[in-house]
């Protein structure tokens, strides 16, 4: 009788688990945007914000914030950088970055404002 117990247990408390994951509301993604013509001067300026974060400026002066799913260690610390697009020519979340030969996988492209201006640093 202990075995029925214990098993009728663990199944009720798998199905009130999978209850509250089902029952947790997911955040909307936001709208999701991409930059045509890429490889005929459709990037005119980019800015990282730091490893994970770049700015990318279009030929009409617009600004996104690309996201990338994992850290791109050497992002901020480069002077050029490479958009690949894979077949077509946009830049969007399916795009990756190449970085000093490493390649950052891109997760979201959003529109935004002008990138934050850097910190002035103190003169000691």
């Amino acid at each position: 009788m202990k075995p029925l117990f214990v098993g009728l247990l663990a199944t009720l408390s798998l199905g009130l688990a999978s209850q509250a994951v089902q029952a947790a509301p997911k955040a909307p993604l936001p709208p999701q945007a991409s930059i045509p013509f890429v490889n005929h001067d459709g990037i005119r300026d980019w800015h990282a914000a730091d490893s994970r974060t770049l700015y990318v400026q279009d030929n009409r002066r617009q600004w996104y914030r690309a996201t990338l799913f994992a850290p791109c260690f050497e992002l901020p610390f480069v002077q050029t950088i490479g958009f690949e697009t894979r077949g077509i020519d946009t830049f969007d979340r399916f795009s990756t970055i190449r970085v000093r030969g490493e390649r950052c996988a891109v997760s979201s492209v959003e529109r935004s404002d002008a990138p934050p201006p850097k910190a002035k640093r103190a003169k000691s």
